[in-house]
């Protein structure tokens, strides 16, 4: 259960930020795109290890947050920012936010930019136009950048052991423990096999709810 909250937490928060920096890279020129899109692949080329011990430098008890904040007279104990949920949720938002902003941008720049034109022209405003239109012809790519984030989320290791500081324990920490501890190979296979059965249920229910998304987009278009 704590993998799953872990894995919906991070996509919920990969939706919050995602969707609109998608929605702002996706009416951008070209050139300017690109060198957005650059600037959500470089995280790419720095270690998952890199990344968490970075972040632990920023959330720890006395890391950067805690340090300025007590400084500055804000507080007077340091807050409990790293080794629980909120740590581990960030970590893991940071590593999968630029999985799920690639094909949410890709289905926005599809979008027909004659339909946003002529909703305009019918008197929609800006913001029913994004509601009713825009979003619901994004919603394909939404949902398979979310169903990445959550598939991918599921089997992460190394973040929630760091930032998590053992408080959290997800189903791949408990697969190494009972082969480096308990050398039970039976249990770990039973809880892969488990994992591995979530994975294409869920995958089929996103392959069913993006026919019916695909569907309805179709529908608009028409």
């Amino acid at each position: 259960m704590t993998t799953f909250a872990v894995s919906a937490e991070t996509v919920l928060a990969c939706l919050i930020l995602g969707v609109p920096l998608a929605t702002f890279i996706s009416a951008l020129k070209p050139h300017a795109a690109a060198l957005f899109v650059g600037a959500i692949l470089f995280p790419f080329w720095t270690s998952l290890l890199v990344r968490a011990y970075a972040w632990l430098v920023i959330l720890q008890r006395n890391g950067l947050i805690n340090t300025w904040l007590i400084s500055s007279g804000v507080i007077d104990e340091p807050l409990p920012l790293a080794f629980n949920m909120f740590a581990t949720v960030l970590g893991m938002t940071h590593i999968m936010l630029p999985v799920f902003l690639l094909p949410v941008i890709g289905a926005m720049r599809g979008i027909d930019r004659s339909l946003i034109r002529a909703a305009a022209s019918m008197g929609a405003s800006r913001a029913y136009t994004y509601r009713k239109v825009f979003l619901p012809l994004a919603l394909p790519g939404i949902v398979a950048g979310a169903t990445l984030v959550f598939v991918m989320s599921l089997g992460f290791y190394v973040t929630p052991a760091i930032l998590g500081g053992g408080t959290m324990q997800v189903i791949s920490m408990r697969i190494a423990r009972s082969l480096s501890t308990y050398s039970n190979f039976g249990a770990a296979a039973a809880i892969g096999v488990v994992l591995l059965a979530s994975t294409f249920v869920l995958l089929g229910i996103s392959l069913l709810i993006r026919r019916l998304t695909m569907g309805g987009s179709g529908e608009s278009h028409a």
